[in-house]
């Protein structure tokens, strides 16, 4: 009888990245969201899935590849003033107890994901949310094309 065969599938991090992004996007419109992904915000920063809910409520997910872009990014606390609530989305191989516990955790790849931890919510105040809504919405407007 041969022996079992193995196969290791590695990613790089743009894949990984992809993926993640991919899934933690799908399962944001599971769960009711319009997702959009690479959404500038007002202070410069660019939120990797942005995604506005049926009552108006507004959700950042963070993409984290693995444990170094995390480590070198320290950018993530900027977003709190732009949303409800705030993810990390991270791959399945993403190590245990590395991540803040404050924010949400969402676990993705390329095919959906799940809520490993909910996100604390911070409800914006009503001029911010209608204009980063009005923003939201222009911004998915114009990525449907033009006539």
């Amino acid at each position: 009888m041969p022996a079992a065969v193995y196969l290791e599938l590695v990613f790089s991090r743009p894949e990984i990245t992809r993926g993640v992004t991919r899934g933690a996007a799908q399962l944001l419109a599971d769960l009711g969201y319009a997702p959009l992904l690479e959404v500038g915000l007002p202070n410069g920063r660019r939120a990797d899935v942005m995604a506005l809910g049926r009552r108006g409520d507004i959700v950042i997910c963070e993409v984290k590849s693995g444990i170094e872009d995390y480590r070198v990014d320290h950018k993530w606390p900027e977003y709190a003033p732009f949303c409800d609530a705030f993810y990390f989305a991270v791959a399945p191989e993403f190590p245990d107890g590395v991540l803040p516990p404050e924010p949400g955790l969402i676990v993705a790849d390329g095919f959906g994901g799940a809520v490993v931890r909910d996100a604390g919510i911070s409800p914006l105040s009503g001029p911010r949310r209608k204009a980063l809504t009005l923003a939201f919405a222009r911004l998915a407007a114009l990525r449907t094309g033009r006539p």
